[in-house]
């Protein structure tokens, strides 16, 4: 197992946003400025680490029938310890996150990463795995907000950089700029990355091996879906 794979993969291969749509609400939600990216992208990926750290450890020990419930307590515990330290230390981001933080508790990427990756992977796999799609997902929230801060308020985290003679355009502030500036990015990176509509399927989905359901069953029945 190369360790540098599984960092980089979360980057941009595997991106968990842009690649694989996970974590869809608070990209679209708190993407407004920039600065509120970097705050939930690093609360993510901290709550990510940690929880892929501790359910590595565990996973022989948790039974199967208590799993996922188990995973969500665990991931509870640290997603309650970042909104204390923000609360106490950085009022201004934990207030601009607002329930979206404790949100963090269900993301679909911290869930899935923790089926798919930490339960069946030793510790420190499981670490760069999570420090990689963590970064990844802060990478997207970054970007998303800074284009929609740029263009949406003429700011970029917190600093005026338009010229005064162009005026902001509101709705990439709005949730509709939310939506098309994501999908922007999202062609980009498909663009990027060459994807042509014939290659998505179960056959090319990066977390093929682990899957459980779709994969597996598109497999027994000859590659139908």
């Amino acid at each position: 197992m190369s360790y540098l794979k599984e960092f980089t993969k979360g980057l941009i291969k595997e991106n968990p946003s842009m690649v694989m749509l996970l974590g869809m609400c608070p990209t679209l939600a708190i993407t407004t400025m920039a600065s509120n990216g970097v705050g939930m992208g690093l609360s993510t990926t901290f709550v990510l680490v940690c929880s892929n750290i501790v359910i590595s450890l565990l996973k022989k020990i948790i039974p199967d029938t208590v799993r996922l419930p188990a995973y969500i307590v665990i991931v509870a515990g640290f997603v309650t310890f970042v909104s204390l330290m923000l609360q106490a230390f950085l009022p201004d981001i934990y207030a601009s996150l607002g329930m979206y933080l404790s949100l963090i508790t269900v993301n679909c990427i911290i869930l899935g990463r923790a089926e798919m990756f930490a339960s069946k992977n030793k510790v420190i796999p499981s670490i760069l795995d999570g420090l990689g799609m963590g970064l990844g997902f802060t990478l997207t929230l970054v970007l998303v907000g800074s284009v929609r801060e740029i263009f949406g308020s003429g700011q970029w985290f917190g600093i005026t950089i338009m010229p005064e003679f162009l005026e902001p355009m509101t709705l990439f502030i709005l949730p509709a700029g939310g939506f098309f500036v994501l999908g922007v990015v999202i062609a980009a990176v498909n663009r990027i990355m060459k994807k042509k509509p014939g290659e998505i399927g179960c056959h090319n989905c990066p977390n093929k091996d682990g899957c459980p359901g779709a994969c597996e069953k598109a497999e027994n029945n000859g590659g139908e879906q």
